[in-house]
C-alpha cells in the first residue's frame, strides 16, 4: 500500500465519518485479508462498536440541525481519528514517519470535516429535508467510495479525495453567508432544545 496516499484518503474519510472509516477498513482487512490494515481495526470489539456509531451517525446526520450538533461534537473526534489512523497505517512505533502521517491524517480530516460541516449549515436553511438527506447520502457515498477505492488503489483514492475536498472548500467559500444563516438558525434550534 502506498502509505501517503492511502493516508490522505483515510484521512479524508475520517473527517466524513470516523466510524465508518474504522468500521470499513477493519471489514475490508478482516474479510478480504488485505495487508496493511492495523489488526486493531480488526478485532470483533472495535467492528462491533464501530459499526453502532456508524449506524448513529447515519441517521444523525440525516436531520436538519440534529446533524450539525453532531458535527460539533465531533470536530473534536474525526481529526483525532484521521491523525490516529494514519499513524497505525505507517505502523506507529516512535519513528517519524508515522508521526508525519499522523499529522497528515489529521489535517486531511480537519479540512474535510470542515468542509462538510459549513456546507451542510448551508444545506440546513433550506426548507424541504430532502436537501438535507441528500447531501448526508452523497458523503455517505463518497466515504464508501474513498475508503473501498484506497485499500486496492490507494493513489487513485488520494486524487479522488483531494479532488472531493478542493469541491467541498470551494462549495463552502461559495456558500458563506447561507452557512452564516445556518449557523444562526443551528444557535436558535440549540436554544430551543
Amino acid at each position: 500500500m502506498d502509505v501517503v496516499a492511502m493516508t490522505f484518503a483515510s484521512g479524508w474519510a475520517s473527517g466524513i465519518n470516523a466510524y465508518a472509516t474504522v468500521f470499513l477498513l477493519g471489514m475490508i482487512g478482516r474479510l478480504g485479508h488485505v495487508e496493511g490494515i492495523p489488526e486493531g481495526f480488526q478485532r470483533t470489539d472495535v467492528l462491533v462498536i464501530m459499526g453502532v456509531l456508524a449506524l448513529v451517525e447515519f441517521f444523525a446526520d440525516k436531520v436538519p440541525y440534529l446533524d450539525s450538533a453532531w458535527d460539533a461534537v465531533s470536530t473534536f473526534i474525526r481529526p483525532v481519528a484521521g491523525a490516529l489512523i494514519g499513524a497505525l497505517l505507517a505502523g506507529a512505533n516512535g519513528d517519524l514517519l508515522p508521526m508525519t502521517m499522523g499529522a497528515l491524517g489529521g489535517v486531511a480530516a480537519l479540512l474535510s470535516h470542515v468542509a462538510k460541516s459549513g456546507v451542510r449549515l448551508a444545506v440546513n436553511t433550506s426548507p424541504e429535508p430532502l436537501s438535507n438527506v441528500g447531501a448526508s447520502l452523497a458523503g455517505d457515498a463518497a466515504l464508501v467510495t474513498v475508503v473501498g477505492l484506497a485499500v486496492a488503489y490507494p493513489v487513485q483514492a488520494a486524487v479522488v479525495a483531494a479532488i472531493l475536498l478542493i469541491l467541498t472548500l470551494t462549495l463552502a467559500v461559495l456558500l458563506l453567508a447561507q452557512i452564516r444563516r445556518g449557523f444562526t438558525a443551528f444557535r436558535a434550534w440549540l436554544a430551543r432544545s
